[in-house]
């Protein structure tokens, strides 16, 4: 589609829409922009992105009259596509694009991309190092934080880019072609915004809708969905397995992560090399590998980059120790899989800060899980009654409800002995408390920085 003095809306005035509208306004498209936040300060916004500096900006609703102009509507991720406006854009027969669509549509050069329910910033993050180490122009974009708008015009035929790609992502995607695709896991999470599960499963598994028979999928074979899906799949597949040997895959066997292809096994790394702690953290490796295998990476440049990468941040991330007490910063899991992940990678008795906003997940297995391993479960947010009784239901009644995270944070000092950890794993989202699992896992690492 030829943008060219077209009448394109940005719906959402945040990162992703600010770089949205800079890349339709250099291509020479006339941007109006939407914020459904009737509070929001329309100057604020035109001082905080100079994207939006001279554009209409429409706040709280779009009249018809507005909607009949437009020949595109750019979406960004956190506006769910079931919404009135959006029910009222498709009536009018204009096409709805996310950022990821409108930048694919306009980026050059090759493209992996990256979803699942955990371990994508991490592999996307780790995948992105490996590559750097193999190719001149590499860019990491997508949920990890960096819009691929704000990329996409100054790519080439030779670059390579890492995107991170939600579920969200994927719903307004059309297009969108990765030579590489990587599923990592599929478990319960988004459901007040997906409603089913067989949803999400669907956005998640769409990542490879445009692939062909050249392409290549990297899948987790312990996962049965998709272990399942990759027999369905037309392109190619690699599987990656952290419980048994693959005759074709990747595999961790005896502390080696190995490659397995035509009757042939190599080492790709011992992962007491690693600098990453748990199991889920080697299957995010056997990932990466996998991925950087695919987009044409020496196994020698993939070892290399796995025994420098130390992680993302708030994943768990190492804060300080005082007293004899480990501080261990996991705000990225933000829903109670990814925490489960968190609490298996402690080694020590744990006082476990959890709760944050509802998005209609299941605590069970979260709270199945603390055996052995969680001493105390502090709680905070709008999940913390909610959780309070799960854990009760299952006969656990070491829980403390706090207020705030800094109390919580004061309780654990307080509470931690010797030789025991504190985690903050609050297997929520953090809206509500706070912007984002960043500003949380941020305040969490002052906190706990400013304890005496």
């Amino acid at each position: 589609m030829d943008l060219t003095g077209k009448k394109v809306l940005v719906a959402g005035c945040g990162t992703s829409g600010a770089a949205a509208a800079a890349l339709l306004r250099e291509k020479g498209s006339e941007v109006l922009l939407f914020e459904g936040n009737e509070r929001v300060d329309v100057e604020k916004l035109r001082g905080k992105y100079p994207a939006f500096a001279g554009l209409p900006v429409f706040v709280g609703e779009l009249s018809g009259e507005v909607l009949k102009e437009l020949s595109l509507a750019v979406f960004s991720p956190g506006i769910p596509t079931d919404l009135p406006f959006a029910e009222a854009i498709r009536e009018q027969g204009i096409p709805i694009w996310g950022e990821i669509e409108l930048a694919c549509r306009f980026a050059k050069g090759k493209v992996a991309a990256i979803t699942g329910t955990n371990g994508k910033t991490t592999t996307t993050a780790l995948t992105g190092e490996i590559l750097k180490g193999c190719f001149s122009d590499v860019r990491v974009v997508g949920n990890i934080g960096i819009p691929y708008a704000s990329v996409a015009s100054e790519t080439t035929e030779r670059t390579v880019t890492v995107a991170e790609i939600s579920s969200f992502q994927m719903e307004t995607t059309d297009t969108f072609h990765p030579k590489v695709s990587a599923v990592l896991n599929i478990t319960p999470d988004h459901l007040d915004r997906h409603h089913t599960m067989q949803r999400y499963i669907e956005l998640k598994e769409r990542i490879t809708q445009n692939q062909t028979p050249s392409d290549l999928c990297v899948l987790n074979y312990e996962d049965r969905e998709l272990r399942e899906f990759g027999q369905r799949l037309s392109c190619r597949v690699l599987f990656f397995s952290s419980k048994r040997r693959l005759s074709s895959g990747i595999y961790l066997k005896d502390g080696v992560i190995w490659q397995e292809q035509d009757g042939r096994r190599r080492k790709i790394i011992d992962v007491s090399e690693l600098q990453l702690l748990g199991l889920h953290n080697y299957e995010n490796v056997m990932a990466a590998a996998g991925i950087a295998l695919g987009m044409g990476a020496s196994r020698t440049c993939i070892a290399e980059a796995l025994r420098e990468f130390r992680g993302v941040e708030h994943r768990i991330e190492f804060v300080r120790e005082l007293r004899g007490v480990r501080f261990y910063n996991d705000s990225k899991a933000t829903n109670p899989d990814a925490a489960i992940r968190g609490i298996r990678a402690m080694d020590r008795d744990t006082l476990l800060i959890g709760g944050g906003y509802d998005k209609q997940n299941e605590f069970d297995e979260w709270i199945e899980s603390f055996e052995g391993k969680v001493r105390r479960l502090v709680l905070i947010g709008q999940t913390r009654e909610k959780i309070a009784a799960c854990a009760a239901r299952h006969g656990f009644s070491a829980v403390t409800l706090c207020g705030s995270l800094r109390e919580a944070v004061d309780f654990c000092a307080g509470e931690a002995r010797d030789g025991e950890a504190v985690l903050l794993s609050p297997a929520c989202a953090s809206w509500g408390d706070f912007v984002n699992y960043e500003e949380r896992g941020k305040l969490f690492k002052q906190y706990v920085l400013g304890l005496e």
